[in-house]
């Protein structure tokens, strides 16, 4: 009994790490991280936000279930905030909370803001990705 448990226990622990290897990830804008993210090819999206926007609100859960889709593993979103990075805001050409910018590598691929469909943030991150 004890084996099956330490075996059962095993399996549940590499499903969760292999779930996890297999999910986008999101963090906080870092310069540095973005720039080799770029250099490097890899999908990113740029989630502008505010902590007080209703309309974040409603981006961050779908973007979070979103994330657990395997097709968008190599994706990374970097969160900006609207009002303390505002460098990075310009930099963006945003001039508004709740603006996502997807790029493959150094090339921008779509935008949008404001948008709270799951199916038009979902295009938008398969655009990040091809």
């Amino acid at each position: 009994m004890r084996l099956s448990a330490v075996f059962t226990g095993t399996l549940l622990t590499s499903a969760i790490a292999l779930a996890t290897a297999q999910a986008a990830t999101q963090q906080k804008f870092d310069q540095e991280q973005f720039a080799a993210a770029q250099a490097a090819s890899k999908p990113v999206v740029v989630f502008i936000e505010a902590s007080w926007c209703p309309t974040c609100a409603k981006e961050r859960p779908i973007l979070a279930e979103l994330m657990k889709d395997p097709a968008f593993k190599d994706l990374t979103i970097f969160d900006v905030d609207f009002d303390t990075q505002k460098d990075v805001v310009r930099e963006m050409g945003a001039t508004m909370q709740s603006t996502l910018v997807a790029f493959h590598g150094k090339n921008e691929r779509g935008r949008l803001v404001g948008e709270t469909h799951p199916d038009a943030l979902k295009s938008l991150l398969v655009k990040a990705e091809s």
